[in-house]
């Protein structure tokens, strides 16, 4: 199958249960996700009256939190309408759509904003990131959160076949390299980059340690060396 088919079948497999599977429905879980909307919302300098793009929205999830923080006017775009339904029926503000995020159907210059969580590694990344490049306005800034490649769970979920498939990976899904996604958007002509190592928070740390657990990653997050194998990139550009 196509990259593609295989995303739109990985999306019928576990739209029953997606939020599980990505980790964001446990308690650790829920923590994680507010975190990572704030850096959407708050990196991107996201309000009222702008016009954003969400990249793989899935159930709506992040397109929920970016709005209730914001009140943009959001469009989110999936590959999958079975993911696409659930945000539907969650997220009547918002626009939702059948997308392909390496092919926008969207013109030049269209938005304020483009953010995604967790979607840029399933595809083919520069074509994506030239996309992304394309529909944004001058001036408008991008904001994704990506696997952070250097982390060694992830590292060895990513590149075991054997274990990708039994964690539930889609065939086609990689993670991120700090460095080069840098060397990546300078090329595309993004501007103004930030791209940094966070969240040494695990989806399935039990409740009592979530606090001192999430201290913990946060002053890790300050080191040099461990930083960079924390468990996500926060990627960040302006056009």
């Amino acid at each position: 199958m196509t990259r593609l088919e295989n995303e739109r079948e990985h999306g019928r497999k576990i739209s029953s249960h997606a939020e599980e599977i990505w980790g964001w429905a446990s308690p650790a879980g829920k923590v994680r996700a507010d975190r990572r909307a704030e850096y959407f919302s708050g990196l991107g300098k996201y309000k009222r009256g702008d016009k954003l793009l969400e990249i793989g929205c899935g159930t709506g999830l992040f397109t929920g939190k970016v709005y209730n923080a914001t009140q943009a006017d959001i469009t989110a775009i999936d590959i999958s309408e079975d993911l696409l339904a659930q945000a539907r029926t969650k997220y009547a503000q918002c626009h939702f759509r059948v997308d392909d995020a390496m092919h926008l159907s969207f013109p030049d210059d269209s938005f304020n904003g483009v953010y995604g969580s967790s979607v840029l590694h399933h595809l083919d990344m520069e074509q994506a990131m030239r996309e992304i490049y394309r529909v944004l306005k001058r001036g408008g800034t991008t904001v994704f959160a990506e696997p952070n490649m250097l982390n060694p769970q992830i590292l060895i979920q990513k590149n075991v076949p054997f274990i990708k498939a039994a964690l539930g990976d889609s065939p086609d899904e990689t993670a991120v390299i700090r460095w080069k996604m840098k060397g990546l958007m300078k090329k595309l002509g993004f501007k103004n980059i930030k791209i940094f190592s966070y969240d040494f928070l695990h989806p399935y740390t039990p409740v009592s340690m979530i606090g001192i657990v999430s201290f913990i990653g946060k002053t890790a997050e300050k080191i040099p060396l461990l930083k960079e194998i924390a468990g996500s990139n926060i990627i960040y550009g302006e056009k």
